[in-house]
């Protein structure tokens, strides 16, 4: 039943040296393919976090795309000067659906705040129109 296993024939009376000599010959290639799984696993995607958290939203799972949105919020907050066009674009959409999230759970305060920092960090019509509404319904909550 030898010929159904594929590892080398070895000294039955000393299987430990055996196993020493693989692990030796094998712990390089093991060390680096530890490496780049750790290192690989490591690096953010904001846009994966982005489509997440809209898929949460569209779902009705507000909670988890807030975590998701924040994420991104989170990974692109150091200096926004070194963002690309496209980062640009993926950061005010995620403040900006966070808004609407925000929205969904009736925290009407944070929704201005993040729809002003979607309005800030990428200036368009839906985000501008956005704090127009919330501003008129927080104006409403206080004339009430």
């Amino acid at each position: 039943m030898d010929f159904l296993l594929d590892f080398p024939s070895m000294n039955p009376e000393n299987p430990l040296t055996h196993m020493i000599n693989f692990s030796h010959r094998h712990i390089k290639s093991i060390f680096i393919l530890c490496l780049v799984l750790i290192f690989g696993s490591c690096k953010e995607d904001p846009a994966r976090h982005l489509n997440l958290g809209n898929w949460y939203l569209n779902k009705g799972l507000i909670d988890e795309a807030i975590v998701e949105y924040r994420e991104v919020a989170r990974t692109y907050s150091g200096n926004e000067s070194e963002l690309t066009r496209d980062e640009f674009a993926i950061l005010g959409k995620a403040h900006f659906k966070l808004a609407i999230a925000y929205t969904k759970k009736g925290w009407w305060e944070y929704a201005l705040n993040e729809a002003k920092t979607s309005f800030e960090v990428q200036p368009n019509k839906d985000s501008h129109d956005l704090v127009q509404l919330i501003e008129q319904k927080l104006d409403l909550r206080v004339d009430s």
